[in-house]
C-alpha cells in the first residue's frame, strides 16, 4: 500500500518570487524523500490550487493525504482557510481521508536559518558590528500569533545577548521602521533586521523598505527553501501519516 501523499499547502501570492520559493522548498522535500508523492498547492492567488491537487491525487489512486500548512503562525489562514479547504475536498471526494498536521510554526531551529540568512545580509552590506536586532514578521489581528513571534524574538535575543524587538508588516505595531527608530533613540546605531517570512512578497518588501529608511544596517532574506524548513515539513508529515494508521 502506498504511503499517504504529502501536500505542502501555502497561502499563495501574486508575487512570482513567492511561488518560485515554495516550488524550490517542495523540491527540497522531494529530494529528501523521493519515495513519497509530494505536491505543492496554494489556498489562493497562485496555482495549482488545493482542490486541483486533491483531484489529481485522487485520480492517481490516492485515498489518504497528509496536508502540511506552510504557515508560521496560528492566525486566520490556519484557523479558517485551511479547514474550509479540507472540508470542501472531503465533501467532493467521499471516502478520501485527509489529515491536516500542525502548521510549520515558529520552531526554535528556524533561528539557525534566520542567523544564516542574516549573516548573508551582513556580509553583503559589509557590516561587522551589531548592537540590536529586529525580528520582522507578517503580523496578525490575532494577539496570540503576535505573542508567539515576540517569544521567539526574546529567545533569539537571549542567544545573541543583544536587545531584540519583534516588529510586524501589517495588522499590529510596531512596524519595522518604528522598531528600528526606537533602538536608534536609545543610541544604538548598528541594527539588523531578520525576516521571519517563508517567502518573498509585498509584505517582506515593505518591511525591508521601512527598516532601511529608518536606518537599519541590513535586512535578511526570508527563510526560503532551506533544508531545515524541508525537514520540519517531513517531521509534520510523519506525525500526520501515523495518525492515519487505523488502531
Amino acid at each position: 500500500m502506498a504511503a499517504p501523499a504529502l501536500v505542502a499547502l501555502a497561502h499563495g501570492s501574486r508575487d512570482p518570487r513567492s511561488t518560485k520559493t515554495i516550488t524550490a522548498l517542495v523540491s527540497e522535500v522531494k529530494a529528501m524523500r523521493p519515495d513519497l508523492r509530494v505536491e505543492k498547492a496554494f489556498l489562493d492567488l497562485a496555482k495549482p490550487g488545493f482542490q486541483t491537487v486533491v483531484d489529481r491525487l485522487v485520480k492517481a489512486g490516492y485515498d489518504e493525504i497528509v496536508v502540511v500548512p506552510l504557515l508560521l503562525t496560528e492566525a486566520f489562514h490556519a484557523q479558517v482557510d485551511v479547514p474550509e479547504a479540507i472540508a470542501e475536498a472531503t465533501t467532493r471526494h467521499p471516502g478520501l481521508q485527509i489529515r491536516v498536521t500542525s502548521i510549520l510554526g515558529l520552531e526554535a531551529c528556524f533561528l539557525e536559518v534566520l542567523d544564516e540568512r542574516l549573516r548573508e545580509a551582513l556580509r553583503h552590506s559589509r557590516v561587522r558590528e551589531l548592537d540590536a536586532l529586529v525580528l520582522a514578521a507578517a503580523g496578525s489581528t490575532d494577539p496570540l500569533a503576535n505573542q508567539a513571534v515576540a517569544r521567539l524574538a526574546r529567545l533569539w535575543g537571549t542567544h545573541h545577548k543583544l536587545p531584540v524587538s519583534a516588529a510586524y508588516a501589517s495588522s499590529a505595531p510596531p512596524a519595522t521602521g518604528e522598531a528600528v527608530r526606537a533602538f536608534r533613540a536609545e543610541g544604538r546605531r548598528h541594527i539588523a533586521v531578520a525576516s521571519l517570512f517563508l517567502a518573498p512578497g509585498s509584505l517582506v518588501d515593505r518591511a525591508s523598505e521601512l527598516a532601511l529608511e529608518a536606518g537599519a544596517v541590513a535586512v535578511s532574506a526570508p527563510l526560503g527553501a532551506h533544508p531545515e524548513v524541508a525537514r520540519t515539513i517531513l517531521a509534520r508529515y510523519a506525525v500526520g501519516a501515523v495518525e492515519l494508521v487505523p488502531v
